[in-house]
């Protein structure tokens, strides 16, 4: 079945200008008002005009700068900072001088707040800190001294910018720390449907030829030895293998990229599991199923024969081509359960935990591995000199981990 590389890009900041971008709007709205209830105590009123035209003007046509990261340029920063900062400094032009010395607004108001709270988000706290720091200058000297109500609103700007620029790149760690974690979680689910694949066929085949060689003697017997050392090599690369690093964009404020694998939509409907499952149906194995049609979705029961199958040739390797097997299907309002039991000598306790150690994943890739997937449990009961009995639930609408994740949204 093909598979779908999804690339998605986490950024956590779209949030942040988005309120930006209403920050600007309204605030732009707040300081027009306001020279709007003044107007007549203002000694040089065509000035502040002149300014506020500039600043609906820029305001507005500079929106898509502020939508993401990507858009907000060092360049705009550096002129959207220079308006506000001009504007500071033309409140002493165009204002009366006793609303100044009174603590009256400057003409941007808090739209100046705006400007510095868009080079916390680009730049984080340090551009914050740089940014607040020229406001609370040109504040200061707008002021001619250092007031109350100055340094207080000046104090207030600098710790809120820089409070969100240190959070914001807190939040850029944190993406590419998940970043990481997806795309390792894909690359393990990857290699673990690879290494049943390759333990249902390749591996199978070559602990067979080894085995027979063996037997046979001679040149066979050689060629089952390096049957042997191929299949050896053969289980230590499928059960290690190395996890590509996830991807950063060049420009970190962009988020962390990651590429996960993932498996295409199923348009299909249900698929009849009686169908996959009588293939197995033998004279040695006998397959009890009910008689109306047990429907599951395509993935689960593709998955759900594969384990069976997986099971069964455990039993034809371990309990002997004498042995018999039984499969018992049951369809449960909420959930489908099929039990392979089988009359051979059983495992031993502790052999499960020394296969695993050895590289023969059989158990926990085939049968565990493939259950889990699909969000569903293998159970297995086992009683030297009883027979054993696997036990494979699948919930009807499973919860596999492509839901227990969560869906990252590409940004």
């Amino acid at each position: 079945m093909a598979k779908r590389v999804q690339v998605m890009r986490m950024s956590v900041e779209l949030p942040l200008w988005r309120a930006l971008t209403a920050y600007r709007v309204l605030t732009m709205l707040y300081a027009v008002g306001l020279f709007a209830t003044a107007y007549d105590r203002f000694a040089r009123p065509w000035v502040a005009i002149a300014y506020f035209a500039v600043l609906c003007v820029w305001t507005l046509a500079t929106l898509p700068r502020v939508a993401n990261a990507a858009s907000c340029t060092k360049r705009f920063l550096t002129a959207d900072l220079t308006i506000a900062l001009v504007g500071i400094l033309l409140t002493r032009v165009a204002d009366a001088s006793y609303r100044i010395d009174g603590g009256g607004p400057t003409l941007p108001s808090i739209w100046t707040a705006g400007s510095v709270l868009a080079f916390a988000i680009k730049g984080g706290w340090r551009w914050a800190a740089f940014a607040s720091t020229l406001v609370a200058a040109v504040n200061i000297i707008e002021r001619g001294a250092p007031t109350r109500d100055t340094v207080h609103n000046v104090i207030l700007v600098w710790v809120a910018s820089i409070a969100i620029g240190y959070v914001v790149e807190v939040a850029r760690a944190s993406e590419r720390t998940l970043a990481r974690a997806l795309e390792i979680e894909a690359a393990t689910r990857e290699r673990e449907r690879l290494a049943r694949d390759i333990h249902d066929g390749v591996l199978q085949v070559l602990a067979m030829v080894q085995r027979r060689g063996t037997a046979l003697g001679g040149e066979a017997a050689e060629l089952g030895r390096m049957a042997g050392e191929q299949e050896v090599a053969l289980r230590t690369l499928v059960s290690g293998g190395m996890v590509p690093v996830s991807r950063v964009s060049e420009d970190a404020a962009l988020g962390a990229v990651v590429r996960a694998v993932d498996e295409p939509d199923e348009d299909e409907g249900p698929v009849d599991l009686r169908s996959l499952l009588a293939r197995y149906a033998a004279a040695r194995v006998t397959l009890s199923e009910p008689g109306a049609p047990v429907p599951l979705a395509p993935a689960a029961a593709r998955e759900l024969a594969a384990a069976v199958g997986a099971a069964l040739d455990n039993v034809h390797r371990h309990a002997g081509d004498d042995a018999r097997a039984w499969i018992l299907v049951e369809d449960e309002p909420d959930a489908v359960i099929v039990t392979v039991r089988d009359d051979g000598p059983g495992i031993p306790e502790g052999r499960l935990d020394q296969a695993e150690g050895e590289g023969r994943l059989g158990v926990a890739l085939s049968i565990r591995g493939r259950l889990r997937d699909i969000g569903g449990t293998a159970e297995l009961i086992s009683v030297p000199g009883q027979g054993t009995e696997v036990e494979l639930k699948v919930p009807k609408d499973p919860k596999g981990p492509k839901d227990s994740r969560g869906k990252a949204e590409q940004r």
